[in-house]
């Protein structure tokens, strides 16, 4: 296992100087300040490998490669997050819209939103910035 548990359960709090300094700046505005990615752009969003998806900001595994689908839509999808308690949802009124926005339960950074119009088995589709995303490949 890549990362032990003690380590990615615990609630991650840190200043945002502390963020800054971690992040690079086009993580810390999706991460902490809930900007998108252009699509077609990110690292992730046409990535195959075999491996988990982790948050870039605490390591937390997120998604798992075998949830990634291509929606079409330029960001990484997947149809269900690696655990229930990996993420957190809320909603999201912003731009005019009504999405749910879809944060880290770690650290509480901004992954992405979560939409209803994935495949089966969820019908879900967890759009997700590659900006706030990690990856540890698959070994063995």
């Amino acid at each position: 296992m890549p990362y032990p548990s003690d380590q990615t359960s615990a609630p991650v709090e840190k200043s945002e100087a502390q963020w800054r300094e971690q992040l690079s700046p086009e993580q810390y505005a999706v991460c902490r300040c809930s900007a998108t990615e252009r699509a077609f752009t990110g690292r992730f969003w046409n990535h195959k490998e075999a491996g988990t998806y982790t948050c870039v900001a605490c390591a937390a595994p997120l998604f798992a490669a075998q949830s990634k689908y291509d929606s079409g839509s330029g960001w990484p999808s997947y149809w269900q997050p690696i655990a229930a308690e990996a993420v957190s949802e809320q909603a999201d009124d912003s731009h005019g819209m009504h999405r749910i926005e879809v944060k880290c339960a770690r650290c509480q950074s901004h992954l992405g939103h979560v939409f209803p119009d994935g495949p089966q088995p969820t019908g879900l589709r967890y759009c997700i910035n590659s900006a706030s995303l990690d990856f540890v490949p698959a070994t063995g």
